[in-house]
């Protein structure tokens, strides 16, 4: 019955009611489903590096990669000067923060 109507419409307006279909059928939104990006369950994962981020921001100066302590060679060592005792500490330490 309503094609029936259709017809009569569209008879006596000169329009059909096929082109309006489709053209809310144009103008509907059309959703996808996209896989997301992350790889494990950290948000850390999405964020980009930041500027400031510390030894983390960048990989190739991260702690973990650090190379093997510092050892001086023989004859660095053997120029050191001997080790100061306690008492002598302190006294250089109070005459620096006697100011």
């Amino acid at each position: 019955m309503s094609s029936l109507v259709d017809k009569i419409k569209s008879k006596a307006t000169g329009k059909s009611s096929e082109p309006q279909q489709q053209q809310q059928q144009q103008n509907e939104p059309s959703f996808g489903i996209l896989p997301h990006p992350a790889k494990t369950n950290d948000p850390r994962d999405l964020e980009p590096p930041q500027p400031g981020g510390g030894l983390n921001s960048k990989p190739e100066s991260e702690a973990f990669h650090a190379r093997d302590p510092h050892v001086p060679s023989p004859q660095v060592l053997n120029n050191l000067p001997p080790a100061k005792s306690r008492e002598e500490l302190r006294a250089r330490a109070q005459e620096l923060n006697q100011d």
